[in-house]
């Protein structure tokens, strides 16, 4: 059973009490989801006619911290929130989601891009569920 994703605006909120928000001129989101088309066929392989119905998640949260760590010393980066979910999903749960706040937005854009490529290729384990 899928965990409920926390609220963005929530997180939002948050992030503009904190201290360092006065530093942040941009927040950026990500929030990944189980979809139905296989992840080879996405990525360029081949179609070979099943569908994702559900997917078994689960991740290193030492490695997701320490992955954490690291966006949070790059270049302009005041703030970084990371959920993810774990279990049995179904299309359309959701997997993660990720908050990075920083100074301009070329650090903003590549703190997250490297922080969900490093958790997803690192930290997390997803086997697809297809028929």
């Amino acid at each position: 059973m899928a965990l409920e994703r926390p609220s963005i605006d929530e997180w939002l909120r948050e992030a503009k009490a904190d201290p360092a928000a006065g530093r942040c001129g941009m927040f950026l989101t990500h929030v990944g989801s189980v979809r139905e088309t296989p992840k080879q066929l996405v990525r360029g392989g081949v179609d070979d006619g099943s569908q994702v119905v559900g997917m078994r998640f689960s991740y290193d949260k030492a490695g997701v911290d320490a992955a954490i760590e690291r966006a949070k010393a790059m270049d302009g980066i005041y703030l970084v929130r990371v959920w993810l979910n774990s279990g049995e999903l179904t299309v359309g749960d959701d997997i993660m989601q990720v908050m990075i706040g920083g100074d301009i937005r070329p650090h903003v854009i590549d703190a997250l891009q490297e922080l969900v490529g490093t958790i997803k290729s690192e930290c997390v384990r997803e086997d697809e569920v297809r028929r």
